[in-house]
């Protein structure tokens, strides 16, 4: 009993923590809002009668949810070595592109065969886009912070063309976009949703990140490294191999989101793909502290905004940018409530 309690009051903690921030915030909200002449309880209810409240909006979260959990677990995992991956919306990219490569190559294979080809595919394609960052870092010729920022404006660009060239659909309209994929290639929705199996690998790839980085051997030597790399480079750590598989591991989490964007959403490659997923998910990261548990409440907490915004331009006439602020306004509170250490 006493086992179980230990292991709960962390979790307690976590989620009184995060409480608090989301109240600072809603509340901080509510007065910007009657500062413009707008309701707040009304906003509030709105939001929550649309979302939370009703069962089409409820499973339009899930959506959300999805990609957003899978680039936040891009980024904390490399970020448990020290590495900052910015890169996660080019990863989400490549990703969709890899994948999509497979479903319009081999339409005809069963689903059993092309489903779990896709996946691969699309971690593939994240795994070998962050790996190019991942070489340079640990050569030690560009930071990975820059490299992996960089690398976000040329992953659309490649999608781009193939849209615009050899993938496009000559039978489609003037917007470009990928011919359809077979059925087969498609991930199985549910309830009559848009919510498809993709939430379940997100889910699972938090499952696997918290399992890797608490419960083995990896986890321990990359906490070492990200702890002191040159310590660790002197007890015979591989500081180089780790820093590349880590980065390529965090880009194959976020290249299944572009899969699942592309096989669960959209059924083909299109040049809109991502609102900004690998973005989110990296703010989503750093504001959980790379916590399992906190990524799961941030993204879910993140698609509840997301979602409001839409509503709230509705119901409210208030802009988009009006959720931008709310975002703004909790990442400010964290960073308030975030000690400061001693010689810092």
């Amino acid at each position: 009993m006493a086992e179980t309690g230990r292991l709960a009051a962390p979790a307690v903690r976590a989620a009184l923590r995060y409480g608090a921030i989301t109240a600072v915030a809603l509340a901080a909200f509510a007065a910007v809002l009657l500062l413009a002449g707008k309701d707040p309880l009304r906003a509030y209810a709105d939001t929550f009668s649309y979302t939370l409240a009703n069962a089409y909006g409820f499973s339009e979260l899930l959506v959300r949810m999805t990609p957003l959990l899978l680039t936040a677990v891009a980024v904390a995992l490399p970020s448990r070595l020290g590495l900052i991956n910015v890169g996660g919306e080019g990863q989400l990219y490549m990703g969709a592109w890899l994948a999509s490569a497979g479903a319009l190559l081999f339409p005809g294979l069963p689903r059993w065969q092309l489903l779990p080809l896709v996946a691969l595919l699309g971690f593939a394609g994240g795994a070998l886009w962050a790996a190019i960052p991942g070489v340079l870092r640990a050569a030690r010729l560009v930071n990975e912070t820059i490299a992996t920022l960089l690398l976000n404006y040329v992953a659309p660009l490649i999608v781009s063309y193939f849209i615009f060239g050899p993938w496009r659909d000559a039978q489609g309209s003037a917007y470009p976009q990928s011919s359809a994929f077979a059925e087969a290639a498609r991930l199985p929705s549910f309830f009559d949703t848009r919510v498809h199996g993709g939430l379940f690998i997100a889910l699972g790839a938090l499952v696997a990140y918290w399992l890797i980085m608490e419960k083995t051997r990896w986890g321990v030597d990359m906490r070492a490294i990200g702890g002191n790399p040159e310590a660790a480079r002197r007890l015979g750590l591989p500081v180089a191999a780790w820093i590349v598989i880590a980065l390529a591991i965090g880009g194959g989490f976020a290249g299944l989101a572009g899969m699942g964007e592309a096989m669960g959403i959209h059924g083909r490659l299109r040049q809109g793909l991502s609102p900004g997923y690998g973005f989110t998910g990296f703010l989503i990261a750093w504001l959980a502290g790379g916590r399992p548990l906190g990524i799961l409440f941030m993204a879910f907490l993140f698609a509840i905004i997301t979602s409001a915004g839409d509503t709230l331009q509705i119901t409210q006439g208030l802009p988009y940018s009006a959720i931008n602020l709310l975002l703004a306004m909790i990442l400010f509170i964290v960073l308030a409530r975030r000690p400061r250490k001693a010689g810092k």
